[in-house]
């Protein structure tokens, strides 16, 4: 009797032991009762009956790295599901352009379970089947693209590939929060190619802009020099007003200073002579001591008028004696 209490106590502690299910943050666990879909374990403590209720395994393809170096990708069975955002790394695949180019691509992509139990029902393999849907998407937006719009065109490669797949998935419970294209890689001769017209157009450009720099600087250049004409135009035109300005003061200048010593002469004579004469007599004199300065013999031939002019000043100096 003793032993059959404790065969039962022993067994219920297994019961218990095997029932009791500690969930973890941001992790949930479907249970089937009898194999059918039962509830859905939140994170915290929880029992279950071992006998009619058992955890739902679900298939997860995982990837791995030795240390050589080398992947492996392999699938397991795991009884959890983690509800956090998950980023899966695509291998390498060749997709054929509109162009008929073969390219080579690789994508991440982040997604996140938001309906576990229909991530668990709805498909068999979920990763496996992101992976599948990633790439016939894929390989359809690039062949509706020709090499080069393929190359520049990865952003809207993006969206386009996130906002199908999240159309795709939403039936699977997943939500694809983002997609990128890590490496877009053309073949080798096409590469070459792609180098050879990149340096032909950097070339270009280069020619160009020497060009357009020479020209800048011929047309400074001429500009310069058309305003240093214009301003030495200008300079001399204003010292020629000047110089004519200074010229014409100097004549008035002269010419009052005469007109005051014509002024003083008739004054000096006080109307007892004749003036005018006076003043012909001394422009005469002051004409030949020009003539006659110099080393060079001169002949002077006297006008007949000079007569005139010489009894003026003998008149004159007798006007003076007096």
């Amino acid at each position: 009797m003793f032993g059959a209490i404790l065969v039962l106590f022993v067994f219920a502690i297994i019961l218990i032991i095997k029932g009791a299910i500690i969930v973890k943050q941001a992790e949930v666990v479907i249970v089937e009762r009898l194999g059918k879909y039962h509830k859905t374990l939140d994170a915290g403590f929880h029992w279950i009956c071992p006998i009619i209720d058992t955890q739902r395994g679900v298939y997860w393809k995982t990837v791995q790295r030795t240390f050589d170096g080398q992947t492996y990708s392999g699938t397991v069975i795991r009884h959890r599901i983690d509800m956090r955002e998950a980023v899966y790394d695509f291998p390498r695949q060749s997709v054929i352009t509109k162009d008929n180019a073969t390219i080579s691509i690789n994508a991440l992509l982040y997604f996140q379970i938001v309906d576990p139990k229909s991530a668990v029902y709805e498909v068999q393999n979920l990763p496996d089947a992101i992976e599948k849907l990633t790439q016939t998407t894929l390989r359809n937006l690039v062949g509706q693209l020709d090499l080069d719009e393929t190359l520049v065109s990865r952003d809207k490669i993006n969206v386009e590939l996130r906002s199908i797949l999240d159309e795709a998935t939403n039936k699977w419970g997943v939500k694809v929060n983002r997609v990128e294209l890590q490496d877009i890689i053309p073949p080798v001769d096409i590469q070459t190619s792609m180098e050879k017209q990149m340096k032909a157009e950097r070339d270009r450009r280069a020619a160009i802009l020497e060009a357009e720099g020479l020209k800048k600087s011929a047309i400074l250049k001429a500009e310069g020099e058309k305003e240093a004409a214009i301003n030495k135009a200008q300079g001399l035109k204003e010292a020629e007003i000047l110089k004519a300005q200074g010229e014409a003061q100097a004549r008035l200048v002269e010419a009052d200073a005469e007109k005051e010593a014509i002024r003083r002469i008739a004054e000096a004579f006080n109307n007892q002579g004749q003036p005018d004469k006076y003043l012909i007599a001394m422009k005469y004199l002051e004409t030949l001591e020009g003539i006659s300065k110099g080393q060079d013999n001169k002949v002077i031939y006297m006008p007949y008028e000079a007569t005139g002019i010489l009894s003026s000043i003998d008149g004159i100096k007798q006007m003076l004696n007096k």
